[in-house]
């Protein structure tokens, strides 16, 4: 009983590892590239050549230390490259598109 609720723990360890590497991979791809040079970060290439060697790991090579590995590579992407590629393509931060005077309610109009 308890060796195969740890399997099954173990199942959705690895699933979950390998969802996040598939959308951090699908959203490398989505990224345009000059956005990764004005973010400062590593190259388009780079990242879904990681991120696609991490799928490849979680998917055929049951070697936990590379799907550990793999998985900091994705924790790194979503933390940091991320959202500076958000940032400098334009959305990082409000989702209306508001201004930066933009109160809780809407525009500051200084009072008037």
């Amino acid at each position: 009983m308890l060796l195969t609720a740890f399997g099954g723990l173990m199942w959705l360890l690895f699933t979950a590892m390998l969802v996040l590497a598939v959308v951090a991979l699908v959203m490398a791809g989505l990224a345009r590239d000059d956005a990764y040079r004005a973010a400062n970060k590593q190259s388009k290439m780079f990242w879904l050549v990681i991120l696609g060697v991490t799928v490849a790991v979680n998917l055929l090579v049951p070697m936990v230390f590379l799907q550990i590995a793999g998985l900091i590579a994705t924790i790194v992407f979503f933390v940091d490259v991320r959202p500076a590629l958000r940032q400098v393509s334009g959305g990082g931060g409000r989702r209306g598109g508001g201004s930066s005077s933009d109160g809780p309610y809407g525009p500051y109009n200084g009072g008037r």
